[in-house]
C-alpha cells in the first residue's frame, strides 16, 4: 500500500477514509498526529500496529470542542471549563474520568479515564468535522522515534502502513501537548507541554507536577510516561551549560565519526566546531528551541546521519520543562561530564 499525501483541498477525501476505518495523519500546532475514528475499535487497534505501539499506552482523543467531550465524560469541574475557555483550541490536553463504557479500552488502555484535546489548526478541525467522529491521534512515527513535525517525517516511518497523511506543512509549537490530569483531587501535569505550569495556576489555582515513574505491570493515564521515547539512531548526550561546551566540543574532535551539534545560535556563533562536526541551530531562544527540537534529531536521522549527537541543555521550567521533558528521554538521561 502507498500512502497517499493529501493536500488541504483533499479534505473529503481525507475523511472518507477515516470513515473507511482506515488512518489517516494529520497536523496540528503541536506534531503530526495518526488518525483514528475513536469509535471504531478496529481502526483504533490498527494505530497501535502501524507505530509498533504498546497496547497499554492509552491514545489521546481530538475533538473539535468541549460538546464532544461531554458526550463520553463525566460532568465536567468548574475548573475544567475554565481550562477549556482559556486553552483550547490549543496545546493542552485534558483527562477525564469517562462516562461507563463511552470508549473503548483500546482507546483508554484500560482505565476509566480519557485525555482529550482540542488542535488549533484549521485543516485538522475540518477533518474530524468532515469525517463527524472524534479521532485518536498519537503521534505519527514509529514508536520511541523522535515525533514528526513535517509530513515527510510521518511518510519516512509509516509509509506503506497507513492510508494518507494530510500535509499542512510544518507544525508551530514542536513538542507536544501538555497532559493535564483532571481525574485527581489536584490537577496533575503528567506530561510538560506547549501550556505551562504557571500558565495553568493563572487560570485554575494550583496545580502538582507529577514525577511517578510508571511500574513495569502499571498502565500510565498519559503518553510518554512509561516507554522509551523521541529517540534518534545515533546517541544524545545533552550539554546543561555553557561554560561545558568547548570540553563537550574536545571530546567531539576525538570521535571517528561525524558528531551533530544542536545549539542555540548564539553559542554556536561563541564555539569553533571541531572539522567532524555538524550543526543544527535551535534558534534564537527557548521558544525556538522547542520548536526545532524534534526537527533537528530528525534532520540527523534523515538529512545528514551521524554518529553522535551533542544537545544544548536548559533549565526545566517554563517551556524549558517540556523541551528537557522530551530531550532526558530522547537522551536516556545522558548528560556531558566533563
Amino acid at each position: 500500500m502507498e500512502t497517499k499525501i493529501f493536500q488541504p483541498t483533499e479534505i473529503a477525501a481525507a475523511a472518507a477514509a477515516i470513515q473507511a476505518g482506515q488512518l489517516v495523519a494529520f497536523p496540528t500546532e503541536t506534531v503530526y498526529g495518526l488518525g483514528a475514528d475513536a469509535t471504531n475499535e478496529a481502526a483504533v487497534k490498527q494505530v497501535y500496529v502501524a507505530k509498533g505501539r504498546p497496547s497499554d499506552n492509552p491514545l489521546i482523543v481530538h475533538v473539535t470542542g468541549e460538546e464532544t467531550v461531554k458526550k463520553y465524560a463525566q460532568p465536567l469541574s468548574d475548573k475544567a471549563e475554565a481550562l477549556i475557555k482559556a486553552f483550547w483550541p490549543g496545546p493542552l490536553t485534558l483527562i477525564f474520568k469517562l462516562q461507563p463504557g463511552a470508549l473503548s479500552k483500546a482507546v483508554t488502555g484500560g482505565l476509566d479515564t480519557a485525555a482529550f484535546r482540542n488542535p488549533a489548526n484549521q485543516v485538522t478541525l475540518d477533518l474530524i468535522k468532515a469525517a463527524g467522529v472524534p479521532l485518536v491521534g498519537p503521534s505519527a512515527n514509529t514508536s520511541g522515534k523522535p515525533s514528526p513535525t513535517l509530513a515527510k517525517h510521518v511518510y519516512h516511518d509509516l509509509n506503506g502502513k497507513i492510508a494518507g497523511i494530510l500535509d499542512d506543512g510544518p507544525t508551530k509549537v514542536g513538542v507536544e501537548s501538555t497532559v493535564l490530569d483532571m481525574s485527581t483531587d489536584i490537577p496533575t501535569i503528567l506530561r510538560p507541554g506547549g501550556v505551562t505550569e504557571e500558565q495553568l495556576a493563572a487560570v485554575i489555582g494550583p496545580v502538582q507536577s507529577n514525577h511517578h515513574k510508571v511500574g513495569k505491570g502499571e498502565i500510565p493515564k498519559a503518553p510518554g510516561m512509561k516507554y522509551k521515547h523521541y529517540a534518534p539512531n545515533a546517541q544524545v548526550t545533552i550539554v546543561d551549560n555553557e561554560a561545558d561546551w568547548p570540553a563537550a566540543l574536545a571530546w567531539a574532535a576525538q570521535q571517528t565519526g561525524t558528531i551533530g551539534v544542536m545549539a542555540l545560535d548564539h553559542t554556536l556563533a561563541g564555539e569553533t566546531l571541531p572539522n567532524n562536526t555538524e550543526a543544527f541551530s535551535l534558534g534564537a531562544d527557548m521558544a525556538s528551541a522547542s520548536h526545532r527540537l524534534f526537527a533537528g534529531l530528525r534532520h540527523f536521522d534523515l538529512e545528514s546521519p551521524v554518529t553522535g549527537i551533542l544537545a544544548q541543555g536548559f533549565a526545566a521550567e517554563g517551556l524549558g520543562a517540556a523541551y528537557m521533558n522530551r530531550l532526558n528521554k530522547s537522551a536516556g538521561q545522558q548528560h556531558f561530564e566533563k
